[in-house]
């Protein structure tokens, strides 16, 4: 009797026993689909996110307004705050917004070779346009910038031209909108939109631009927009009250020099002295990709302790199974041993059987596991993923359970006295 034989059995032996191997099988399916699922759909997010924030350039940054935090005690009534690194932070300073002068100001006398400023600030969200009778979703963000904010923030220009310095300093009621925009309001043919009239709330703007598309997600809604003047966006009641400012590089080697000299001239402007923590915050445009992605690790860390757990309660229960296989199987393991078998040959035919009840849940549980966790994937409008090096684990971690709910019951099965197992009732 070979290793062959003992495999065979054991396949015979699992398709005899259908439905107390299927709820087996079904068990550790369920376990594994939701690992890979899980980790299927997060991997989707990261490219989503991944494919987002790298049409933002990787070779720019911004400078925001960082806001205070309260603080009470002790030392409140002080005027000066000491931080951590023993930096002084002026309560003047806390709280306050970068101003328009300030933030042109800077671009006047930020001067590292090649680079672009822009200014821009944050208008309303969650605005509906409108051009005749049709109407975008109440879900478009008005954005006030200059001439370099679409270089900054990753855009180009479809049709049409970009903002310049006459539209910044009338502050006149001109526009570029994104392409889900234009599609809503212009349907198949959005390159009607140029010289348009549309409507942002009751207002009315002359489009003069067509952005390309950037591929909105259910992340980044990056299409959803519609951009103005800075000097304009101040006619909106709700709009942000800080400034911001966008810098680009040439070349992304350059980042840190530029980040550095960004921060002491923005120093400079908010006049800051040198024993003070700076009152703003310089940002490179893949933090918030960082951010998530992180949050994203972490959930990826509590579906693999899911994952685990329904596991170890599938081996738990394959291990019961196999128990009570080799209880109704004694006088055919008696009858085997009879006729010459070995016991390592019966200890293999159990470990076999145990084997294949915990890779064909694997195996079901992955296929399950990718199709579910690709729906993500087709909301996101990635490409079909699968997680490689998760299947691999999962393969693993099947291996592993199957073998450890079978060792047991084989050895147990292996060890029977070959008379008295003949004469089990």
């Amino acid at each position: 009797m070979t290793a062959f034989d003992s495999f065979t059995l054991a396949w015979r032996t699992v398709r005899s026993n259908k439905l107390r191997a299927g709820i087996t099988i079904a068990i550790i399916a369920f376990g594994i689909m939701a690992l890979i699922g899980i980790i299927t759909a997060i991997e989707a997010m990261n490219q989503s996110l991944k494919e987002s924030f790298s049409s933002m350039g990787a070779n720019a940054f911004s400078i925001r307004f960082k806001e205070s935090r309260a603080r009470f005690g002790p030392g409140d009534g002080d005027g000066v705050e000491k931080t951590k690194r023993g930096l002084k932070k002026k309560k003047s300073n806390l709280g306050k917004p970068i101003l328009l002068v300030e933030a042109e100001f800077f671009k006047a006398n930020y001067l590292f070779p090649g680079a672009s400023v822009a200014i821009y600030r944050r208008g309303p969200g969650s605005q509906e346009l409108h051009y005749g009778e049709k109407k975008t979703n109440p879900q478009i963000t008005v954005w006030g910038g200059d001439e370099n904010y679409l270089a900054v923030n990753g855009y180009s220009i479809n049709l049409g031209r970009n903002l310049n310095s006459l539209d910044v300093q009338s502050g006149r009621n001109v526009c570029l909108i994104g392409s889900n925009v234009a599609t809503k309001l212009f349907g198949d043919k959005p390159e009607k939109c140029i010289d348009r009239i549309i409507k942002i709330g009751s207002n009315p703007y002359r489009v003069i631009g067509l952005l390309k598309s950037k591929g909105s997600s259910s992340m980044l809604r990056q299409d959803d927009m519609v951009l103005t003047s800075y000097t304009n966006v101040r006619k909106f009641t709700n709009a942000a009250s800080s400034y911001l400012l966008g810098v680009i590089v040439q070349n992304i080697n350059e980042l840190p020099v530029a980040t550095d000299e960004a921060t002491a001239v923005f120093r400079a402007v908010r006049k800051l002295e040198p024993v003070e923590e700076s009152n703003f915050a310089i940002e490179k445009s893949d933090k918030f990709a960082e951010m998530f992605i992180g949050f994203l690790a972490s959930i990826t860390g509590a579906a693999s302790v899911i994952g685990l757990i329904t596991l170890i309660g599938a081996a738990i229960g394959l291990m019961n199974i196999m128990l009570v296989a080799v209880n109704e199987r004694t006088k055919e393991v008696g009858l085997i041993k009879a006729i010459g078998g070995k016991s390592r040959y019966v200890r293999q035919q159990f470990l076999f059987e145990s084997m294949i009840i915990s890779l064909l849940g694997a195996v079901c549980g992955i296929i399950l596991g990718v199709l579910v966790g690709n729906l993500f994937g087709i909301i996101l409008n990635t490409g079909f993923v699968v997680p490689w090096v998760w299947v691999a684990i999962g393969i693993i971690i099947c291996s592993v359970v199957g073998l450890a709910a079978g060792i047991y019951p084989a050895m147990k099965a292996a060890r029977l006295n070959p008379i008295v197992a003949l004469r089990y009732e």
